[in-house]
């Protein structure tokens, strides 16, 4: 039984710096913007953005992701829960200096529902940076949520936790939160900063086997 609590304070633990560490440099990137840093490069729609029509009905996947998130740090198996921790930390970090470096921004849709939908959009934009826009920390994340979660052996479950990934980022470009280009770049980094930790830890594992 301790060993399973154990085990459940590690992997929150680990959700907690992980995914905390985002949310840190998300928010402190946001206010530093806020305060004068205002001159973002307003991205254009690509042909799939314009294929894709605007909807608040979308909301509801979007905010799934923030049960794709812990859920991934409790199931997936124990031993990608640091990896997947270091992964999510030096995603913020890179897509942070970009946000930085490089801010952009697009022409955000009018809201003009009054559906709960529409209200709960409409709050989400308040509390929102309209400047991170690239590249997609919430498509990185998705990402890599799906990645350690997904396991040769459990067929069914690997296509349903796809399928939420796949979902999510629809529901992305759906609400015009981010553009195709955006959610491109955040899968990309995803990928790189993803092998990069799994090799930085196979290399300080192979360094501790030699001691």
């Amino acid at each position: 039984m301790n060993w399973r609590i154990e085990r459940l304070g590690y992997r929150l633990l680990c959700c907690l710096l992980g995914w905390g560490m985002v949310g840190g440099v998300y928010q402190l990137t946001a206010s530093y913007q806020m305060k004068g840093y205002d001159q973002a490069t307003i991205l254009p729609l690509s042909v799939i953005d314009q294929w894709i029509a605007f909807s608040s009905n979308g909301v509801w996947l979007y905010l799934s992701f923030f049960l794709l998130i812990p859920l991934a740090y409790l199931f997936c198996p124990l031993s990608r829960v640091r990896w997947l921790m270091f992964a999510m930390q030096g995603c913020a970090l890179f897509s942070g200096l970009i946000y930085l470096l490089y801010p952009t921004t697009l022409d955000y849709p009018l809201i003009v529902g009054d559906k709960i939908a529409d209200r709960v959009l409409a709050y989400l934009i308040t509390i929102d940076s309209a400047q991170n826009c690239l590249p997609s920390l919430h498509a990185s994340l998705t990402v890599l949520s799906v990645y350690v979660l997904w396991q040769k052996e459990q067929k069914v479950r690997r296509l349903l936790w796809l399928m939420w990934g796949v979902l999510i980022v629809f529901s992305i470009i759906q609400l015009r939160r981010h553009l195709f280009i955006d959610l491109m770049a955040g899968v990309l980094t995803a990928v790189i900063v993803g092998i990069l930790c799994q090799l930085i830890l196979r290399s300080v594992v192979v360094r501790s086997d030699c001691k």
